[in-house]
């Protein structure tokens, strides 16, 4: 039974426009893709540096598109106080709140921290240096203990902890799949969620999805010209 069956009165409503749709994808598989020619070594690494650019370049596109983006795609529908999170943890929600319908605050932190560590990962990664064959672009601005140490944070704890951030992600999906009978990723293949008319819906126009365009143009140019610094 689908979501909009079971909810009397419900209705489609747009939540997830095209470019963060397309930014979750692009990003999980970029991250993905970017483990596994880790782990093969090599000349896949060329193939490591490659992802991490294009990881970094959905990085700037998203802290873009969360000032500009569609409603439930900015950051400010999911920057919730002390008093929101008491609330949604002790089961006190107003209907003003409207946790459910974009990021929760508990899915909201789990957003935060996923990007925020994504960001240090990249940036560990321009300045490292394994000692065998690959160098970041921006190691020549650090000093060799700095570079080293950041590399050992890169290949050791700081990719744990990005699978332990994965894990917890999975798990939340299967655990509101399983416990609340919401099917979150349906929602980020759509962009729909079946909830009450009066919800407002995510702008997703074709003028939206040209303005995305444009940024991901913008930021994908950013990092080739931050990339290009090392080799000045």
């Amino acid at each position: 039974m689908s979501e909009a069956s079971s909810a009397p009165g419900a209705v489609r409503v747009r939540i997830w426009d095209l470019p963060t749709r397309l930014f979750h994808w692009l990003l999980a598989a970029c991250v993905i893709c970017a483990v596994i020619s880790a782990k093969i070594g090599g000349n896949a690494m060329v193939w490591h540096m490659r992802l991490g650019y294009a990881v970094l370049a959905l990085l700037l596109f998203r802290l873009v598109w969360g000032l500009v983006g569609g409603r439930w795609s900015r950051f400010s529908s999911f920057i919730y106080g002390p008093t929101a999170y008491w609330r949604y943890l002790s089961g006190r929600a107003r209907a003003e709140d409207q946790f459910e319908v974009g990021h929760n605050p508990l899915g909201a932190l789990s957003v935060f921290a996923m990007l925020a560590w994504l960001a240090l990962q990249v940036g560990s990664g321009l300045i490292a240096d394994d000692e065998i064959a690959i160098t970041g672009p921006l190691v020549r601005f650090v000093s060799i203990e700095t570079s080293l140490s950041w590399t050992a944070h890169h290949k050791t704890w700081g990719q744990w902890l990005l699978f332990g951030l994965i894990g917890l992600h999975l798990a939340a999906i299967a655990f509101y799949r399983w416990r609340h009978g919401k099917n979150l990723v349906a929602a980020m293949v759509s962009g729909d969620k079946a909830l009450e008319a009066s919800v407002p819906a995510s702008r997703d126009s074709a003028a939206m999805r040209l303005l995305a365009l444009g940024l991901i143009g913008l930021a994908a140019a950013a990092v080739y010209a931050l990339i290009g610094l090392g080799a000045a």
